[in-house]
């Protein structure tokens, strides 16, 4: 087997993975509806928690479950195209959400993708992630420390599941999200960093 074959699936499990997480679903849906440029509001970010802050709910949701659904897609179309690169594709899709290449390599922070990763990679992951993501919100209502708090609680639930084959991954996605969220960090230190529903921050 020529080394050109034996990188194919990997490259295109890459490929596919990265196009599809840098698909800007808030970007898209805040201009198509009338909602302004996402990347001018609030934080910047182009992920559900910035879509809310422009006071429309329907868009959030939707940029949610698109965010959520285009990281879960990366991973069980490359599970059936290219089995065996599921990794490769689950943090090619999260870094394309991230910095994606149509906006100057400036994204989302990836909480939404990585739910939709780990539900895709092995289901109870995807459940722990969800009980602390949505626990938190809805009793802290600081969609950062939520968001950051679920991203580390995943290498620990795959080690505890005896899954540690994406303990590694896990964990490297966990520190990007806490990396991006650095202006956020600033902001809870400073007691300063808003809950969830106000317009700023």
């Amino acid at each position: 087997m020529t080394t050109e074959i034996v990188w194919l699936a990997p490259a295109a499990a890459l490929a596919l993975g990265y196009f599809l997480g840098a698909i800007p679903f808030g970007v898209l849906l805040t201009r198509a509806f009338g909602a302004g440029d996402l990347r001018t509001i609030g934080s910047g970010s182009i992920g559900a928690t910035n879509v809310l802050r422009t006071g429309r709910k329907g868009l959030a949701a939707a940029t949610l479950v698109l965010d959520l659904l285009k990281g879960a897609a990366a991973v069980w179309l490359t599970r059936w195209l290219f089995p065996g690169n599921e990794v490769l594709a689950a943090a090619a899709v999260f870094v394309g959400h991230c910095y994606p290449v149509w906006l100057g390599f400036k994204g989302g922070k990836g909480v939404a993708t990585l739910m939709g990763i780990v539900l895709a990679l092995y289901w109870p992951l995807g459940v722990v992630y969800a009980a602390v993501w949505l626990g938190l919100l809805a009793t802290l209502r600081i969609s950062s420390v939520a968001g950051m708090v679920a991203a580390f609680s995943t290498p620990v639930a795959a080690a505890l599941f005896n899954r540690f084959d994406y303990v590694l991954l896990l964990l490297v996605l966990a520190l990007i999200v806490l990396w991006k969220h650095g202006d956020n960090i600033e902001r809870l230190l400073a007691g300063t960093e808003p809950r969830l529903g106000r317009k700023d921050g």
